[in-house]
Order: C-alpha cells, then sequence, then structure tokens
C-alpha cells in the first residue's frame, strides 16, 4: 500500500504575502543611505560615505591622506574627513544594513516549510508511505501587512540613529578642531613670553653677579621664568591631546596623522549670525524629535497588532489532498489539518491599558524633548550672541589698551625713565590680556559649532570616536 499526501493551495497564498515593492526597497545593496547622505549633508555642508568593499575602504584612505597628510587643515575639512573616515560611524552605517536586512525578511511574507518523510514498513519495499505536507502559519498571513508596517518604521527609525551618529561625530570634530587650535594658539603666546621671561632671568643674574640686584629680586625674576616654563610645558601638553583627540574622530593612524592645525582661530565675523528662528528650525529638523515621532507610531502599531493576533494564538494550516492506492485502486480525499492553542484568560483590557500607558509616556517624553529642543535654541543663540561681545570686547577694547601701554613703556624704557624689569612687568600682563581673548575668541567658536548642531541635534556626548 503507498499513501501519497500532496499539498496545494498554501503556496500560491504564501507567495501573494510577499510585498514586492518593500522587497525591492530593502534589499538595495544600500537601503535607507541616500536620505542619511543627504540629511548629513544639509546639516553640516560635507558627504558621507558608507564603506562596503576592501575597495571603498581603500578608496576613501587614498582621498582621507590627500585631504590631510602634510597639510594645515580646516574645521571643514576635518569634519569632511570624520565623515567618509570614521570607523564608529561606519558601524552605525551597518547597523541600518541589518535593519534593512529584517525589513527584506519580513516584507518576503511566510515561508512555507515543506515537509516529506518516507516510511519503509516490513521486510519489504511492498509496503511504503510518502508524505508530502506544505506547511504555512495562519497567525503570520493574517498579520503580514502589520508586521510588515512595524518593520518599517523599525527601518525608519534605523535611518536616523544613523543620522544621528554621523551628525554627532560631525559635531564633536568640529568642537576637537576649535580646542586643538585653540590650545596651540595658546600655547604659542606662552613661548613668545617664555622667551622675554628668559632674557629677564638672564640679566637678573648677571645683575646678581654686579651686585647690583639682591638676591630677593632676582628670585622674583628667576621664579616668574619657572612659571611660564611649567605653564608652557602644561600647554604643549594640552595641545598634543587636544590634536590626539581630532584625530582619533577623523579616524586617522600611522602615517595619516602627519597633518596640521592652524596656530590661530579664525578672526571673529563683524556681527553674529542671524539665528532668530533657531528655535523654529531646530523643531522642524531635529532628528532626535523625528525619532520621538516615529516612536508614538511605532507603539500605535504594536498595539494594533497585539489586538488583532489576540484571539490568533499559534494557528498553523495544512491544506492539501490525500491519495491512498491498494493494489489498482486509487482512493482520493481532501484533507484540512489545523493546530491552535486558546488563550485561558481575555488579555484585551490588560493590553488596551499597556498600550495606552506606553504610548502616553512616549508623547509626554516627546513633548518634554520639545520644550528641551526650544530651550537648547534660545540658549545656543544667547551663548554665540554672548560670547561674540564679549571676545570683541578683548579684541576691541582690551587689546587696544594694552597695546598702548606696551608702547609707552617701550618709550619710558628708551628715554632711561623705566627699568627693564619694568618694562618685563608689563609684558606679563600683557601675556593674561592676549590668553584671556584668544580663550574668549575660542569660546565663541565652540558656540558657533553648538548652534550649527541644535538645529538638528547630534548632539549626544559618549565615547569620541
Amino acid at each position: 500500500m503507498m499513501r501519497l499526501l500532496i499539498a496545494l493551495g498554501a503556496p500560491a497564498v504564501l507567495a501573494a504575502c510577499a510585498d514586492t515593492a518593500l522587497v525591492s526597497t530593502a534589499s538595495a545593496p544600500r537601503a535607507g543611505f541616500a536620505l542619511v547622505a543627504e540629511t548629513t549633508r544639509r546639516a553640516t555642508g560635507a558627504e558621507t560615505a558608507w564603506h562596503q568593499s576592501a575597495a571603498d575602504v581603500e578608496a576613501s584612505q587614498a582621498k582621507v591622506r590627500a585631504l590631510v597628510q602634510g597639510k594645515s587643515i580646516s574645521a571643514e575639512t576635518a569634519v569632511r574627513v570624520a565623515l567618509i573616515n570614521n570607523r564608529r560611524l561606519q558601524a552605525a552605517y551597518a547597523e541600518l544594513g541589518l535593519s534593512a536586512a529584517d525589513l527584506w525578511e519580513t516584507a518576503l511574507g511566510p515561508i512555507p516549510t515543506l515537509s516529506l518523510s518516507v516510511t519503509n514498513l516490513g521486510p519489504s519495499a511492498a509496503t511504503r508511505t510518502l508524505e508530502v505536507a506544505l506547511m504555512g502559519s495562519l497567525l503570520d498571513a493574517a498579520t503580514q501587512k502589520a508586521r510588515s508596517q512595524k518593520a518599517e518604521l523599525e527601518f525608519r527609525a534605523a535611518q536616523l540613529e544613523a543620522v544621528g551618529t554621523a551628525l554627532a561625530i560631525a559635531h564633536q570634530t568640529r568642537r576637537a578642531w576649535v580646542e586643538a587650535v585653540g590650545a596651540f594658539e595658546a600655547a604659542a603666546l606662552v613661548r613668545q613670553a617664555q622667551e622675554t621671561a628668559d632674557a629677564a632671568s638672564e640679566l637678573a643674574a648677571e645683575l646678581g653677579r654686579t651686585g647690583a640686584m639682591n638676591k630677593a629680586d632676582q628670585a622674583r625674576e628667576h621664579v616668574f621664568t619657572a612659571e611660564l616654563a611649567g605653564e608652557e610645558a602644561a600647554a604643549k601638553l594640552e595641545a598634543q591631546l587636544a590634536k590626539e583627540k581630532l584625530t582619533r574622530l577623523m579616524g586617522l593612524w600611522g602615517a595619516d596623522i602627519r597633518f596640521y592645525v592652524p596656530d590661530r582661530l579664525p578672526q571673529l565675523p563683524a556681527r553674529v549670525p542671524a539665528r532668530s528662528d533657531l528655535e523654529r528650525l531646530a523643531l522642524a529638523n531635529r532628528v532626535d524629535l523625528a525619532a520621538g515621532r516615529l516612536e508614538l507610531e511605532q507603539i500605535a502599531l504594536e498595539h494594533r497588532l497585539a489586538q488583532s493576533t489576540r484571539m490568533l494564538s499559534d494557528i498553523e494550516l495544512a491544506v492539501g489532498g490525500e491519495a491512498e492506492r491498494d493494489g489498482g485502486t486509487t482512493e482520493k480525499s481532501p484533507m484540512i489539518e489545523v493546530g491552535f492553542a486558546i488563550p485561558i484568560y481575555d488579555t484585551g483590557k490588560l493590553n488596551q491599558r499597556r498600550g495606552e500607558m506606553a504610548y502616553m509616556r512616549a508623547a509626554n517624553i516627546l513633548a518634554q524633548d520639545a520644550i528641551n529642543a526650544r530651550s537648547e535654541a534660545r540658549s545656543a543663540h544667547a551663548a554665540i550672541t554672548g560670547a561674540h561681545s564679549i571676545a570683541r570686547h578683548w579684541q576691541q577694547q582690551v587689546l587696544p589698551l594694552r597695546r598702548t601701554i606696551d608702547e609707552e613703556a617701550l618709550k619710558s624704557y628708551n628715554g632711561m625713565l623705566t627699568s627693564t624689569f619694568e618694562l618685563l612687568a608689563d609684558a606679563r600682563e600683557g601675556l593674561e590680556a592676549q590668553l584671556n581673548a584668544a580663550a574668549a575668541r575660542r569660546d565663541y567658536w565652540l558656540a558657533d559649532a553648538d548652534a550649527r548642531a541644535v538645529v538638528w541635534g547630534g548632539t549626544a556626548t559618549g565615547e569620541d570616536g
């Protein structure tokens, strides 16, 4: 006796579940990256790239080498390099690829299971049973659309997360460049003062040998020189560490770390850029707010999905036909097998309550995030305006007065009205004014970097690089 079981209608039903448009979108080699690249370009003015092969990496390294090796780089160049060479950013893009793969799998729909068994009963092969059953999950088929929507929302969330990572790295890189240049500028100012102090210390030692200066006055000159030497060493170390942080963010190593930054920050603009609409732009463009709105959609969809599947608990369906042959007679009969589990209690109200509370939690977090974004925009505008005013005060008021003092002191010294050490005392005070002015200019450019970031987000803190 031979028994044959063949599945009939299920393959066509399950195949129809696949969303061909979604499959085409999710299966693209760089699925979702166009939006990431465009948003990043609009926010930073620089292009980013997703490397998926050794050739891509090699081409990127050649481009980076041409941009930085042996050159003094600007903030824009530093950001450009980071967006194509930072490996943490490439890892974020790989996460986007994983999300696209998940979406692709969901869009394909339930995958039929082919079960084949051949049983040989008895010592002879006269009796065989051949069963072929094609099983499909009725629950998967019934919820295919909702699950595809959920996967698509998760994919969109992965896009926003990739954008947020790119913007955060761009923001950190711009700040690191400002900090590095500011540190080198401060080190240069201290070094100039050190040269003057060394000359004064040598003069004091010579006068001490002739008896024209007592030991206390000599010590005052020597200690100033020693203090400046310590300050210069600290300034050099700070500049070195700041540059190393910038190097990490740009993803550089080996021979590529041989690059330079300017010794002085750019001059202040004549006026603060008009950014009175920062608040409006932040609400329209912030990536974190877009992610919050997307989370609300996800919660609502998950709640609807839970409601639609509450009464369908793990149902599987096999549809086919059974053919039995005994001797020369064949008997056919239709076959439907259904297995299911019934919930032991009604969870409808529980699921509804949980969905409502999850939605309200996300809605309130989003509302507070919007309030915070408004406040951050106002703070950024106040910071850049205030920093510009302070830096210009040092540049236009304090430093010109210090230059006047230095010029008059030099005239008095040349006219033998003041001593060398009085001239050097004025130089010490002038160094402090120059360092304060440089720090104020650095604070302005840091505030400028923060104001750029507040419009789009990407200001998340974390491990560098």
